[in-house]
């Protein structure tokens, strides 16, 4: 059975290090990667761009990547983003048997236990968690996590593709030291940018000026 593997993220921008967490297990996997930009997220502050604008940056940034797909489905729904809703969304739509594993970066994985009905999530989706080979996840679990983790491990992605949910596969992936914090911060100060990002996305943002950068004249939103 094929396995679904989603991406979540506010994506404000995408950068390069989305992009190369997201071939790293599209090649590992050998799996379609639908990267899904968050409408309203819960646990930061409100992103520089508006919605449409980071799907827009997201549709530039896959364009032309074999299976590597953006899906809008959480700008659809009014409110929070919660993952566990989006799950169980997507759970009513294909039932309870196809796999479905959730691509996470480490920092991420960490911080699970703040997530919004956290546990569940295990009973929903698989997690693939990109992490650097020198940074073992081991080594910052919180005690309820390593707990609920504990024996869930996958070897490879057949063993996500022979059960629903509930294992975590661990990815490496090379080191990028991109962050869209960096981004944004490098735009406001006028510092160079335009190389931590697609070359597509990095024209989107100068046309429209995110970031506190200045906007071309009469760029279409």
């Amino acid at each position: 059975m094929s396995l679904r593997v989603y991406y979540g993220g506010t994506f404000d921008p995408v950068h390069d290090g989305h992009l190369a967490i997201a071939r790293a297990a599209r090649d590992a996997l050998d799996a379609t990667i639908r990267l899904m930009p968050a409408a309203d997220p819960p646990h930061r502050a409100p992103p520089g761009a508006n919605a449409a604008q980071r799907a827009r940056m997201l549709d530039l940034a896959v364009a032309g990547e074999p299976r590597l797909l953006v899906d809008t489905r959480e700008l659809a729904r009014a409110g929070r983003s919660y993952t566990v809703e989006t799950l169980r969304e997507l759970r009513r739509e294909i039932g309870d048997a196809a796999p479905v594993a959730l691509l996470v970066g480490a920092d991420s994985f960490l911080g699970l236990p703040q997530w919004h009905e956290w546990r569940s999530l295990f009973d929903l989706a698989h997690f693939v968690v990109a992490q650097r080979p020198s940074s073992p996840l081991e080594q910052g679990l919180a005690p309820e996590l390593a707990a609920l983790v504990a024996g869930r491990d996958a070897a490879d992605a057949a063993a996500l593709r022979a059960a629903p949910a509930g294992r975590v596969l661990r990815l490496n992936q090379p080191l990028h030291a991109e962050s869209a914090s960096e981004v944004r911060q490098r735009i406001a100060a006028g510092q160079p940018w335009q190389d931590l990002v697609p070359a597509p996305v990095a024209v989107y943002i100068e046309r429209h000026g995110l970031y506190g950068g200045q906007a071309a004249a009469g760029a279409p939103l």
